[in-house]
């Protein structure tokens, strides 16, 4: 490669070192005119162990964006990584990592109410046929088996 890469902080994160699942907040950005954008790593699965199956996966993403704006102003995205072991989700001007805990737990619990995976036909996803409810929820309840630890990035932590 002929051109040096631009410092990634993903990349400079010892993905040996963390204990999913959690959530951590990965950087922030402010903006010329002062807004700031959070940026939380959400990770589900152990790096390098495990990873979310690409269908449950898929659903979850489609789930978790409409419904997280219901619990969290500001919302900008919420997208998977792609190692399928979470997700990044961007927040304008809200430097409260207590909200996102709140807002993930609640939209967690709403995917696992839910009947349908939204936006899932041909007009409105990619790959429309890559789908499974029941596997995001099978996801979120993982996740929120381990909601006590989110705030604990590092083995070891408390």
């Amino acid at each position: 490669m002929s051109k040096e890469l631009a410092n990634v902080e993903s990349f400079e994160l010892d993905h040996t070192a963390v204990k999913a699942s959690y959530v951590r907040l990965a950087g922030k950005t402010k903006g010329s005119h002062g807004d700031i954008v959070y940026k939380y790593d959400i990770r589900f699965c152990q790096p390098n162990e495990s990873h979310m199956d690409m269908p449950g996966l898929h659903s979850l993403e489609h789930l978790m964006a409409g419904i997280i704006r219901n619990h969290l102003d500001n919302v900008i995205d919420i997208g998977p990584m792609g190692c399928q072991t979470g997700f990044y989700m961007s927040v304008l001007n809200n430097d409260s990592y207590d909200d996102v805990l709140v807002a993930l737990e609640k939209t967690l619990k709403d995917v696992l109410e839910a009947d349908e995976v939204p936006a899932c036909n041909p007009k409105q996803c990619g790959w429309a046929a890559n789908h499974s409810l029941e596997g995001a929820k099978e996801i979120a309840s993982w996740m929120l088996d381990g909601k006590e630890e989110w705030s604990q990035v590092f083995a070891g932590e408390r």
